[in-house]
């Protein structure tokens, strides 16, 4: 887990003001990985008291802005939120109960990043999603 410290620190590094909420926020992301705009503002209301719902939603803008918080949105799912940046990860989903898992590059140095045809773009992120059914769906 991150220090408050470090927490405070990523923030000015990204020039962002330390305040309670962008700090409640990051620490609900931490402690729960793809977490979705629900489930933090309930973290966020227990670590602060009264937040409002668009209060939450600003703070992950910004996070989302500056780079600290991954947006992520399966198709038919709603917005989830980690903050696991700058590593091009992957995402794995339970087509059954909608959990979500992260899956490193399959081999070397993301070599998701090399299109077979760029068309010009310079690529700087891949999004793949792998779809499938968990192992606790699967347990009859």
């Amino acid at each position: 887990m991150t220090t408050p410290e470090e927490l405070e620190t990523r923030l000015r590094e990204v020039s962002l003001r330390v305040t309670r909420p962008r700090l409640a926020v990051m620490r609900a992301l931490e402690a729960r990985p793809h977490a979705d705009t629900e489930t933090v503002i309930d973290a966020v209301r227990r670590d602060l008291g009264a937040v409002s719902h668009q209060a939450v939603y600003d703070v992950l803008a910004a996070l989302t802005q500056a780079g600290l918080v991954r947006r992520i949105q399966p198709a038919g799912a709603v917005a989830r939120y980690e903050v696991r940046v700058g590593d091009n990860h992957h995402h794995v989903v339970c087509r059954s109960c909608g959990a979500i898992g992260d899956v490193d590059c399959a081999v070397g140095h993301a070599p998701c990043l090399t299109a077979s045809d760029d068309r010009g773009f310079t690529i700087d992120e891949a999004e793949v999603v792998y779809w499938g059914t968990c192992s606790a769906c699967r347990t009859p």
